[in-house]
């Protein structure tokens, strides 16, 4: 009998619980609702409840239907604040200090994420944040979440108030926007931070999206067809027989105490080249443990003194060993490792250097520049690039979990979709890293996300403003061998002829070393600026020179530009136009001779009577291009000519 109460008395318990009125975990104190636009507010009920919201004076009712859900849309309201905001029916929920400005949609993968501090760490990164007291710039950080169906509700999070205490988990390029525009507009800046690194832009885009896409209807079709366990499975054979293949045996999880040792039997170990990532060696796809090991001799006379081991950079985490002994450790994917080796460590003969290298994703091994791989003893560098052994000691569960980018749309469902009826000023995209190698797809993929996103939103074509992928890589992939960064330029400079939309160019604050540039203040800077004309009417130039038409006379090719401001720039001390090439009937490019003629560029080369075409900047590392305009910013990477890149076959498949 008791029994019964107490279930019984659990009963209505639940049921009451479930009566209860609750608001998505985007409602909260702190948080920034849109000006001058109608305010959806909207939550979940028992059915039939009556809900009665109240915001600044006004007040209006609804009833939650059969599925508990209700929305009510409140008037547009003018900027300002705080106010708070009351949701009523059996219960009561009241959120303060509200304010009413522009809110951003911030998204994409890494370099959005980026943040101020932690793993980021950006230029100046302490005095940004000692400085970062803008109680009117908050943010919505939405937790990286994956979904295979539509969501009601993000995950988790909640509004914060940009002060020292807050700022350095910001998205840093998502900050320097919001503070340009909190300087210039006076108003509140409300960011939702919905970013995760390593994405593709396929995860960010519904599956209804693709099924009305006349060249991506097969991933639509595909999803219909899909088995996620199936493919999991699969996808963990596949990983093991990868690295039973490279290393002839795998036995997860080992037991790995000697593996520091010098007098570790490494004799049966593959070797790899270093510096280098594994997953371009042998070990796709593989997250986890993986040591490598690598045995110098060292001479009598420098036997016994101090070292320092230079180890380029390691992605993600390492500890590091000479002789058995700890010399250091790391715990960032991006720092460089520079570790000493105290005197009596080092030994006359062989001695063994081993690394243990743990990687959570994405990349993994280490890698950098060859001349960065070194043991230096009294200022003599012993080269160390080349071949290392190595073993795979573990992967990790994650390796063989559901990822981001294992199936379409997972991001749009769970990080996306929760928040399309909030009302915003637009979005900002930092992304497309991941989509390089698809890049002749990205000009459907690309477009087709961001009408995507606004036929969710259903808030008109609202502005959305990317950033043109920066410098990274290797110069030698150029025009001459094939560039798919060059290529994915060109695929977002393309979707520009989508209305609303704007391009910060960043080719020049980039590094080559370094997929996530150190200078996020100047990203967010030239986003704010596209903004601030495009959408607030200020006057003056937004963004750099765009090519416009090219026109050949004789040898020589004559190339015109849109956003030349106030005059075409050289911007670098030796004063004559870099990264400009031209070519013939024979595709061959030549580097060019460029010279700035008023609001024209003249492009020539010794031996080409004929000039087909013109290329600017194209290649990984874009970091040569100086053309600028007299507002300081840079010209977009352009060609003149449309042939066959080196992308044009590779297509998007679901768990690729």
């Amino acid at each position: 009998m008791k029994k019964t109460i107490a279930l019984f008395a659990c009963l209505i318990f639940i049921a009451t619980a479930f009566a209860n009125i609750t608001l998505p975990k985007i409602f909260g104190d702190n948080m920034v609702l849109q000006r001058n636009k109608p305010i959806n507010v909207w939550g979940f009920a028992a059915t039939g409840e009556k809900v009665t919201v109240s915001f600044n004076g006004r007040t209006k009712s609804t009833k939650a239907g059969k599925d508990g859900k209700w929305l009510v849309t409140l008037a547009a309201e003018k900027e300002g604040g705080p106010f708070e905001l009351s949701v009523k029916g059996k219960n009561q929920l009241t959120i303060k200090n509200i304010l009413v400005g522009e809110v951003w949609i911030c998204s994409g993968q890494s370099n959005m994420e980026m943040p101020i501090e932690g793993w980021g760490k950006i230029n100046n990164y302490q005095q940004e944040i000692n400085d970062a007291n803008y109680p009117q710039i908050r943010q919505f950080k939405v937790p990286n979440t994956v979904s295979t169906t539509l969501k009601d509700d993000v995950a988790g999070g909640d509004w914060k108030v940009c002060r020292p205490a807050t700022a350095g988990d910001f998205s840093a390029t998502a900050y320097f926007f919001a503070r340009q525009l909190y300087t210039q507009l006076k108003v509140p800046v409300g960011l939702i931070n919905t970013s995760w690194g390593g994405t593709m832009s396929e995860a960010w885009t519904s599956e209804a999206a693709f099924a009305k896409s006349a060249e991506l209807k097969y991933v639509a079709d595909a999803m219909k067809g899909s088995d996620i366990e199936t493919m999991l499975k699969q996808r963990g054979e596949n990983m093991r027989k990868a690295i039973q293949k490279a290393q002839g045996n795998f036995e997860n999880n080992a037991n790995t105490t000697d593996w520091k040792n010098t007098a570790f039997d490494d004799s049966k170990w593959p070797s790899m080249k270093l510096p280098g990532l594994w997953e371009t060696q042998g070990l796709p796809d593989v997250d986890g443990t993986v040591w490598f090991r690598k045995t110098i001799t060292i001479s009598d006379a420098d036997a016994g003194k101090a070292a320092t081991l230079n180890l380029a950079m390691i992605d993600d985490n390492d500890e590091t060993f000479v002789n058995g002994i700890k010399v250091g450790s790391t715990q960032a994917y991006n720092a460089v490792r520079k570790y000493v080796i105290a005197a009596g460590i080092l030994k006359a003969g062989k001695n063994t250097i081993a690394v243990k290298v743990g990687d959570t994703g994405g990349g993994g091994g280490i890698y950098g520049a060859a001349g960065d791989l070194s043991l230096t003893i009294d200022n003599k560098p012993m080269p160390l690039a080349g071949d290392w052994l190595f073993q795979v000691a573990a992967v990790s569960q994650a390796a063989t979990s559901v990822g981001p980018n294992d199936y379409p749309s997972m991001l749009f469902n769970a990080m996306l979709y929760p928040l399309v009826q909030y009302g915003i000023a637009g979005a900002i995209w930092y992304q497309g890293e991941t989509n390089a190698g698809r890049a002749y797809q990205y000009r459907t993929a690309f477009p087709l996300m961001i009408t995507d996103w606004r036929e969710h939103f259903k808030q008109g074509n609202f502005p959305f403003l990317f950033v043109q992928l920066s410098t990274f890589g290797s110069a030698e992939a150029n025009s001459t061998k094939g560039s798919n960064w060059a290529e994915l330029r060109e695929a977002q400079s393309m979707t520009l002829s989508l209305p609303h939309t704007g391009m910060a160019v960043t080719t020049d604050i980039g590094n080559p070393a370094d997929i996530h540039p150190k200078n996020k203040q100047d990203v967010g800077k030239r986003l704010a600026s596209i903004a601030l004309h495009d959408i607030y009417q200020q006057s003056g130039e937004s963004t750099g020179p765009i090519f416009q038409s090219m026109k050949t006379d004789g040898g020589k090719a004559t190339l015109s530009f849109t956003h030349t401001g106030s005059g075409l720039l050289v911007k670098d001390k030796y004063g004559y136009l870099k990264g400009f090439e031209i070519a013939g009937a024979d595709k061959h490019f030549k580097y060019a001779k460029a010279v700035i003629e008023g609001d024209k560029v003249i492009v020539s080369a010794d031996g080409i009577i004929e000039p087909l075409a013109v290329r600017y900047n194209w290649a990984d590392d874009a970091s040569e291009g100086n053309l600028f305009n007299n507002e300081q910013f840079p010209a977009a990477p352009f060609r003149t000519d449309s042939w066959e890149g080196i992308t044009v076959k590779n297509k998007y498949a679901i768990g690729l």
